[in-house]
């Protein structure tokens, strides 16, 4: 229901900004850029669907071989206490428990090519327990607004992009982006706790919730104590290390029990392609919306309006140019990465505002996008408080992310 209004909202806004600029603007071609990005967005709703289904096929089928290894039931066996008191409605040793954290841990990793698969094979698990197929369930909101809030501890791509636009240290953006997509995190799991009345001063999550703040700590002490020329060499063969050693696991030990691992892998892999063939229309109608919203100008007119709010009354709005990014990145993850390069062209990869907008895309997830992704692979329509949670995480980030830049670079 939520999605309804959002989707409806994006097309009004836009006809009106569009009326607008036509009328008192003389803008004869803002129709035309609204019509050409349905097109547009159309295709790449298309297209990004297409291109999951190789990747979606490997790590389905190679998820089929770590279940028949017992990987999964061993992962899941380390944080079932945590993932009992966060998805109570789980049974204690179904396979989602496994695919979670998997999901999880490729999203820390900034392993997003991995992390998209197993994400939709934890919603299929999950789905198996749904009660109203057409509803979201409390486990499916909880696990998808974790993903939305898009708790990364190495971000390779950002500096990557930072690299290639000339900054002089592109990973001193590591920590910022650590920090606020921590916060980030926190604001979404509390968010869902409060609606779903789960305990988070339970002792067992509270250990949980330290050790992973432990573990955010160490990783900042660590890198911080590094030359800034081997941070990002070090953070990206770390990543791409400790993936392929699971895919090594998965096969070594599927071997060691005598598991027929190319039959296996292909009996996994056939899950593919009907998954993706369910999420196109999901992905098509998200994207157009947002296509049309930010074609008609009315990104722009929402940019300018929150600097004039906050000049007003004398805040600083040196981080306004950065905006454009952190309010894409709820509706797209290309999108925002744009804005983002436009911001380190415009003003300087080691400027305030290209820093800024790298913290802003490193910090969280593509919430719109998740959402008709991940509910669309399984026919969920209803989905109740999830946008609202999502939304709570990336409000976080963004104030977070303001405050954590200033205090770093400005």
């Amino acid at each position: 229901m939520v999605l309804n209004y959002i989707w409806i909202a994006f097309f009004l806004i836009a006809l009106i900004v569009g009326l607008i600029k036509l009328i008192f603007l003389d803008d004869t071609e803002v129709f035309t850029a609204m019509v050409n990005s349905t097109f547009e967005m159309a295709r790449t709703g298309f297209e990004i669907s297409l291109g999951l289904t190789g990747v979606l096929t490997l790590w389905l089928g190679l998820m089929r071989v770590g279940e028949k290894a017992g990987v999964i039931n061993i992962l899941a066996k380390v944080v079932r206490p945590f993932f009992h008191r966060l998805f109570p409605e789980i049974p204690r040793d179904h396979p989602a428990h496994g695919s979670m954290i998997m999901n999880f841990a490729a999203n820390m990793l900034g392993l997003d090519n991995a992390a998209t698969p197993l994400g939709l094979k934890a919603m299929q698990e999950l789905q198996q327990l749904n009660p109203e197929p057409n509803t979201a369930t409390n486990a499916q909101i909880m696990f998808l607004v974790l993903n939305t809030s898009g708790l990364t501890l190495i971000p390779i791509s950002i500096m990557v992009y930072r690299a290639q636009l000339g900054a002089a240290n592109p990973s001193d953006i590591f920590i910022p982006i650590l920090l606020t997509t921590f916060f980030s995190t926190l604001a979404g799991l509390i968010a869902v706790a409060v609606v779903q009345r789960i305990n988070l001063l339970d002792r067992v999550v509270l250990a949980y919730l330290v050790g992973l703040t432990s573990a955010v700590v160490a990783i900042i002490i660590f890198f911080s104590r590094l030359p800034q020329e081997q941070i990002e060499t070090i953070s990206t063969v770390a990543a791409n290390v400790m993936l392929f050693g699971v895919i090594a696991a998965f096969i070594a030990l599927a071997m060691l029990r005598r598991v027929n691992v190319y039959e296996a892998f292909i009996d996994g892999a056939k899950e593919g392609f009907p998954v993706v063939i369910k999420i196109i229309p999901y992905l098509v109608a998200i994207l157009v919306a947002i296509g049309v919203f930010r074609a008609s100008g009315a990104m722009d007119y929402l940019v300018v309006g929150i600097e004039r709010a906050l000049a007003a009354v004398g805040i600083n709005t040196d981080f306004i140019e950065a905006m454009p990014t952190a309010l894409m990145k709820p509706l797209s993850g290309s999108g925002s990465r744009g804005m983002m390069v436009d911001a380190m062209q415009t003003y300087g990869a080691d400027s305030f505002v290209g820093r800024l907008a790298s913290t802003f895309q490193g910090a969280t997830d593509t919430t719109f996008y998740i959402i008709a992704l991940y509910f669309g692979s399984v026919g969920v329509k209803r989905t109740r408080y999830a946008v609202t949670c999502g939304l709570v995480a990336d409000l976080a980030a963004v104030i977070a992310g303001i405050s954590i830049a200033y205090l770093f670079f400005h």
